[in-house]
């Protein structure tokens, strides 16, 4: 996974490591049951090279700690294009695409029991299920070896706080799998 990492830091298979101020590989416990993925890197986190920035990331660490009661350290996170897109665009298929080899060798090196999908384009991106994310989420999908259980992306939920109810029963099915 070490080795994945400094490969990914130095990658520049795409547009986006022309812009980027890093590329974010990945944080957590290398064993853990439960990797979450996220779609793309936010502006909050490649400005601080951090994960768990900002309003998100803070409603992500209660979702960790206190419904699958878990802390964030035994968790994996990562995102699905390793580096922030170019302004505000949502990243091409073509960068995920140079992406998406290094996903799967953290999904094989990590080998999680549940893969947590952070929003519709995270859930797309990984599966390559284009399903209605009202159909799929909150469901157990097998995905090879894994099982996915897609939720809403915190960011939403900060704008959507009447789909929180809807969310803890996501993660208590979650919580359920590990």
């Amino acid at each position: 996974l070490a080795q994945l990492h400094a490969i990914i830091g130095e990658c520049h298979l795409c547009d986006l490591s022309k812009s980027r101020r890093q590329s974010m590989s990945g944080l957590g416990n290398p064993d853990a049951e439960l990797m979450i993925v996220d779609a793309y890197v936010s502006v909050n986190e490649d400005a601080s090279n951090s994960y768990y920035v900002g309003r998100s990331g803070e409603s992500l660490v209660k979702m960790i700690e206190n419904v699958l009661g878990l802390k964030k350290e035994d968790v994996y996170i990562t995102h699905a294009v390793k580096c922030k897109p170019l302004g505000t665009n949502t990243p091409s298929l073509s960068e995920f695409t140079s992406c998406k080899p290094y996903l799967y060798k953290q999904l094989e090196a990590v080998r999680p029991r549940v893969v947590m999908t952070l929003g519709p384009d995270a859930y797309r991106l990984l599966s390559g299920d284009d399903t209605p994310f009202e159909q799929v989420r909150g469901h157990q999908i097998n995905f090879g070896d894994y099982t996915i259980v897609p939720i809403f992306h915190p960011q939403f939920l900060l704008r959507n706080p009447s789909l929180k109810s809807e969310t803890l029963s996501d993660l208590k099915t979650i919580k359920s799998c590990l």
